[in-house]
């Protein structure tokens, strides 16, 4: 039998345009969406798939690379009040024996969640579902390194095989031109886990054999690889074309890219080709604490300025915006023609680079995780596995 949702819940539900219908329907669900029927039922709210952002390093003052279990389980929580559903702790370069053991950690955050799942309260108190980890490096050009510390490794050898006896990874991003990337490439996507192309110095060729052996997503566009020049196209010219196999994950903050830009993207590939991510790191939310912040296991001089969060000699180091924020910057005039768009972009897209087919859409079977935005793109209310959040 399903559940219902909570009376508050089911009155805003009268009043919503959902995605990706073109006509409003009633929604009857539990933990998974059991059935989409035609009602009518007067416009006003949008309801989208909850959030599935890719890139988060920290928020609200903890940092993936230092946090326990349950620092994972609080900032889960705190996302879930922006919307987000499921998420990717992120790792940066480190030590492999620094990158073991937050692997150990975020394991036992999963299984924590998956724990917790099993009680009755479980869907007003899980939080964003943790899907794995995002291994950011430790494969990346020494030459694109942004603000990660410099200790790229190769793919290949031992640094591989024990990547690849990790538990958690879900995507990796690699470097496509360095020695071994390609087999590494195919190695890694034999094992069910997702590549990505970044942190890169690669020419064009490279980039498009990185496609070719199986990456299906390039991280932060534009930022920590060559620029797209008109004789030398690099990374940035194989990720444009709407053909191309790997999507482009953008940060819309209007500090990893001028808004200009996150345009000539969304117009490029369309929305079937973009993944919004946030890149977000630990003082994002947090606010000001002299300056000093976590970042990367380690304190250090990174605070949030001009909208994103920058080491001391203005180096980019992450982004300070939710999702939605990023929404309203791609969708400044938003109108229910975009809205099948926007539900890609914020989950369906990255979803499917996991190749998860029950999360990021409002189908029959899929998980029942929602957010509901008014007419401004202003957050209502958020629901997940079929319970709002109160």
């Amino acid at each position: 039998m399903s559940i219902r949702p909570p009376s508050r819940a089911l009155r805003r539900l009268r009043a919503i345009a959902p995605w990706p219908a073109p006509r409003p329907v009633a929604i009857g669900f539990d933990t998974h969406i059991r059935a989409l029927k035609p009602a009518r039922i007067g416009g006003g709210d949008y309801l989208l798939p909850g959030f599935l952002d890719l890139q988060i390093n920290g928020a609200y003052g903890i940092d993936v690379m230092s946090a326990t279990a349950g620092d994972l389980l609080l900032l889960a929580e705190r996302l879930a009040r922006e919307g987000v559903a499921a998420w990717l702790p992120t790792v940066i370069t480190a030590p492999l024996e620094v990158i073991e053991r937050i692997d150990g950690v975020v394991a036992a955050a999963i299984a924590m969640q998956t724990e917790a799942a099993r009680s009755a309260e479980a869907g007003r108190r899980l939080g964003a579902t943790i899907l794995g980890t995002h291994l950011e490096g430790p494969f990346i050009s020494p030459r694109r390194l942004g603000a990660h510390p410099p200790l790229a490794l190769a793919p290949r050898g031992p640094a591989l095989r024990r990547i690849l006896g990790l538990r958690t990874p879900r995507l990796i991003t690699i470097a496509p031109e360095l020695d071994g990337a390609l087999g590494a490439i195919r190695r890694i996507t034999s094992h069910g886990i997702a590549v990505s192309i970044g942190h890169t110095d690669a020419t064009f060729a490279q980039a498009a054999a990185g496609v070719a052996a199986g990456a299906r997503m390039f991280t932060h566009l534009f930022n920590a690889m060559p620029p797209l020049h008109h004789r030398a196209p690099g990374p940035i010219g194989v990720a444009l074309p709407r053909a191309c196999a790997a999507r482009a994950a953008i940060i819309a903050d209007g500090a990893h890219l001028d808004p200009a830009v996150v345009q000539i993207v969304y117009q490029a590939r369309g929305p079937a080709g973009v993944i919004l991510t946030t890149d977000r790191v630990a003082p994002a939310g947090a606010g000001q604490r002299g300056g000093q912040a976590i970042f990367g296991g380690a304190r250090t001089g990174v605070t949030i300025r001009g909208g994103a969060a920058r080491l001391p000699d203005g180096t980019l180091a992450g982004g300070a915006a939710t999702m939605l924020e990023m929404a309203r910057r791609i969708f400044p005039e938003f109108t229910r023609d975009d809205l099948s768009a926007l539900g890609q972009i914020t989950a369906g897209n990255a979803a499917e680079t996991l190749g998860i087919r029950d999360r990021g859409r409002i189908a029959p079977r899929a998980r029942a995780d929602f957010v509901l935005l008014d007419r401004n793109l202003s957050l209502k209310a958020v629901f997940l596995g079929g319970h709002e959040l109160t």
